[in-house]
């Protein structure tokens, strides 16, 4: 059996050591290093996308890995790709380092400097226990513990700036993706201001503060930091004292969204508009990150910056983003292919109307639960909803009173496109056939006045060469089809003098437009021109000599 082993080494010179001797060992295969903690998320997001078995046995972490510190990056390992092996590479072999790696999941430690030997032991033990998990997890219903992701889908909601939308997004989310049947948390991480609580009025007194003291965050101390609203949803708060939301850390908003992960279906987190590292963290954690911005100058501007704070900071990259166009109109200059332009980012397929009125008694009244189910808000959020992939299934009759159908209303809006596309189709051909015929009338209109031009021209000819004895026949044909395009050159063209007036009749057939098909129509013009004086007496006897 081949083992799989993934190095992620930040520092060079340590990857092509620990990567020489992993050649060495027996029957291993392993891959080229990745440099930083999101290049080895996204690696094993995207191998486990494919299959479990596309998963390497083993990863081994180096301490210098980075953004995210080594012991974080191996819990949220561990939480979202069980049936992997995780062994970390350090040069400190304390019993305190030991204990806390053990803690976070790790299944050995690679002590510095690097020895065969004890490379090779940690490896084939955590090979081992990935074999045994995998058999496990594929056995039987344990095998639905093992998606992609790792747990719960984790959808992470910011703002390009102040009043984009971003909180009434995120309950929103949250509110459809449990009336769909989901167990759903939303987390809100704008500690300074946050007003997810204003926004469902709540009143609370733990917030995701208290849990910033505790070491080991586990589901039962989540438990008492959250309240379960009135819809369902389950919610951790920001502080009620902005000052306290320096206390929440990148470490404390890692292992947060690890516990709701694995506790929840869901996990819809509002980040506000301004970076901090806790929401960082949660952003570069998320399964989608969504940046909403509103078609304005000032918004697109900020939206931009966010997008590079991200990519600096290597939590997000921008063809990673998510970006919806909230308050959007159709006679807006700003459209969302010219923010997908400027921001480098995805534009959502949904965007969400200016409908202000809709919003303005839930807003005020502080029960955004309670905004109504004919609201185009509503119904677009919802749908950006199944967009996300937070709703799974269609939404229980009984799903509260309004909360249900509200969420089938957004879910029928694909059945209705489906339905839309299908009317067209079967309307496409009598459209054709209409439009068929106002062009042939056009051409028989045309053809027409082209045959009454013709003819005109053709009389005044044939009275010019008349009045000189020329060939008034000849001149009246020729000057006829000068004035007839291409398509119309098979005229009959005649001319006639009783002495006083000279006649042209031209005779046209009609264009069709439909090939193959021969109805005759034809189109006569008639014209006349007053006869000239002839020259001298060329009229009565002939030329003069």
């Amino acid at each position: 059996m081949t083992l799989r082993i993934l190095p992620a080494v930040g520092d060079p010179d340590a990857a092509r050591a620990l990567v020489t001797l992993l050649s060495q060992l027996p029957d291993a295969e392993p891959a080229p290093p990745v440099t930083d903690s999101t290049e080895l998320l996204d690696t094993l997001a995207r191998l486990a996308a494919e299959s479990l078995d596309e998963l390497p046995e083993v990863v081994l972490v180096h301490e210098r890995i980075g953004p995210v510190p080594p012991l974080d990056l191996i819990r949220d390992l561990v939480l979202r790709f069980p049936a992997v092996g995780v062994v970390l590479v350090t040069a400190d072999t304390s019993p305190a380092l030991l204990t806390a790696a053990m803690d976070s999941g790790a299944r050995g430690i690679v002590a510095f400097p690097l020895g065969y030997d004890a490379l090779a032991e940690r490896v084939q033990a955590a090979a081992s226990w990935s074999t045994g998990m995998r058999r496990h997890l594929a056995g039987g219903a344990g095998a639905e513990l093992a998606p992609a992701g790792g747990g719960g889908h984790v959808v992470a909601v910011a703002g390009a700036k102040g009043g984009v939308g971003t909180t009434v997004t995120a309950v929103q989310l949250a509110l459809a993706a449990h009336a769909s049947g989901r167990t759903v948390a939303l987390l809100d991480l704008d500690l300074q201001s946050g007003d997810v609580a204003s926004y469902l009025d709540v009143q609370f007194r733990r917030s995701v503060a208290d849990l910033a003291a505790i070491r080991d965050i586990t589901p039962r101390v989540l438990q008492d930091a959250v309240f379960t609203h009135e819809t369902g949803v389950d919610l951790l708060l920001a502080p009620g004292d902005g000052e306290r939301g320096e206390e929440v850390t990148d470490r404390v908003a890692r292992q947060v969204l690890q516990t709701l992960r694995a506790r929840y279906d869901a996990v819809v987190v509002d980040c506000g508009t301004q970076m901090s590292t806790a929401n960082a963290a949660a952003v570069e954690l998320a399964d989608q990150a969504v940046l909403l911005v509103t078609p304005d100058v000032i918004a697109v501007r900020g939206a931009k910056r966010m997008v590079r704070l991200w990519d600096r900071l290597q939590i997000r990259k921008a063809e990673e983003t998510l970006t919806v166009v909230n308050r959007h109109s159709r006679a807006a200059e700003i459209q969302p292919p010219l923010v997908e332009r400027v921001t480098g980012t995805r534009t959502a397929r949904t965007s969400v109307p200016a409908a202000y009125k809709e919003l303005g008694a839930a807003v005020d009244a502080g029960r955004m639960q309670d905004l109504d189910n004919r609201s185009t808000v509503k119904q677009a959020l919802w749908a950006l909803a199944g967009e996300l992939g937070l709703v799974a299934t269609p939404a229980p009759d009984s799903a509260g009173s309004g909360a249900g159908h509200g969420g089938r209303r957004a879910r029928r809006r694909g059945g209705d496109r489906g339905s839309v596309t299908l009317e067209f189709a079967a309307m496409f051909p009598i459209v054709l056939t209409v439009l068929a015929l106002m062009w042939q009338c056009v051409l028989y209109g045309y053809t027409y006045s082209l045959a009454g031009n013709a003819a005109d021209e053709a009389a005044r000819a044939a009275t010019a060469a008349y009045a000189i004895g020329g060939d008034g026949q000849g001149a009246c044909v020729a000057a006829g089809r000068r004035h007839l395009p291409g398509a119309w050159q098979d005229a009959q063209i005649g001319c006639s003098d009783d002495g006083t007036v000279t006649k042209a009749t031209v005779r046209v057939d009609v264009p069709l437009f439909f090939p193959g098909v021969d109805p005759g129509w034809t189109v006569t013009g008639e014209a006349g021109a007053a006869t000239e004086s002839r020259t001298g007496t060329e009229s009565q006897t002939g030329p003069v000599r």
